[in-house]
């Protein structure tokens, strides 16, 4: 298949870096899931086109769904799915047809739901990672849920801070729109959203209610991957910025101890690391 697609992202330091990390964990883990027999598939839920513009080269950079491809020993199926008509088109022309990739133009909420997670019950032996790398507020609760309900998913997931503190989490959650609010609650499952982003401090003038720090509020959500999700193990995830700014935290979850210690050493090398 050809594509005409022609315009690619163009993605900053921690971009690269969170392709390195979910590159280096799907090689470690379909090592570990090979030597175990055990069928394992990759999914990636905003494929996007396969590849990138490197913002510091201006280099192409290959994105999540060639570096799994180029995974050894490879995955026994592939799932890739986007939105975007062009960019699945493009992605397609790069991978090329083969009998265990799938593509899906979509909206992955429905596919993974309705034709994906249902092949992955417990009893079918089959296990997953799962990418799940939305630009904003695209994804819902029940994916997550679900994810975590079958046991047999490991998940990298994209909590994009930015477009919360943009559109949902005001300093005044009285004046943020109905519109907005219900993406969030999409998001999160619910509206505890709003509990949980604000606290309660004395000033001057008596009690205030004032949002909770980037930090306090990804970890809500850590507590709900856990808590509601059903989540084994999740550790304490990346922030990942532009400049100083915190534009998503990369999260992992799973119900695997050594999983949790893969991905908490991987992250462990690039906290604290500058860049923009």
């Amino acid at each position: 298949m050809t594509s005409q697609f022609s315009e690619f992202d163009e993605i900053g330091y921690w971009s690269e870096i969170k392709l390195d990390i979910i590159r280096e964990y799907a090689g470690a883990y379909s090592k570990i899931l090979s030597a175990k027999n055990l069928p394992h598939i990759y999914i990636d839920a905003f494929a996007g086109p396969g590849q990138h513009v490197s913002k510091q080269t201006k280099d192409f950079v290959a994105g999540s769904p060639m570096n799994a491809l180029n995974v050894d020993p490879p995955f026994k199926e592939y799932h890739f799915i986007d939105l975007n008509a062009a960019k699945v088109g493009h992605l397609q022309s790069l991978a090329g047809v083969k009998p265990n990739v799938w593509f899906y133009q979509a909206d992955c909420n429905d596919v993974l739901i309705q034709q994906i997670f249902p092949t992955l019950e417990f009893v079918s032996y089959r296990r997953a990672l799962c990418l799940l790398d939305p630009y904003g507020l695209h994804l819902k609760w029940q994916v997550i849920f679900q994810a975590g309900r079958l046991k047999t998913i490991d998940m990298f997931l994209n909590f994009p801070v930015m477009d919360i503190n943009r559109n949902a989490l005001w300093r005044n959650p009285d004046i943020v729109s109905q519109e907005q609010r219900a993406r969030m609650n999409a998001f999160w499952g619910d509206e505890s959203w709003r509990q949980v982003g604000y606290e309660q401090t004395e000033g001057l003038f008596g009690t205030m209610e004032e949002k909770v720090s980037n930090d306090q509020f990804a970890e809500a959500f850590r507590d709900r991957l856990i808590k509601v999700a059903g989540f084994k193990r999740v550790p304490k995830p990346l922030p990942m910025r532009s400049g100083n700014a915190i534009v998503y935290y990369l999260f992992f979850a799973s119900q695997v101890d050594v999983a949790e210690k893969i991905v908490t050493d991987i992250f462990n090398k690039y906290r604290g690391r500058a860049g923009a």
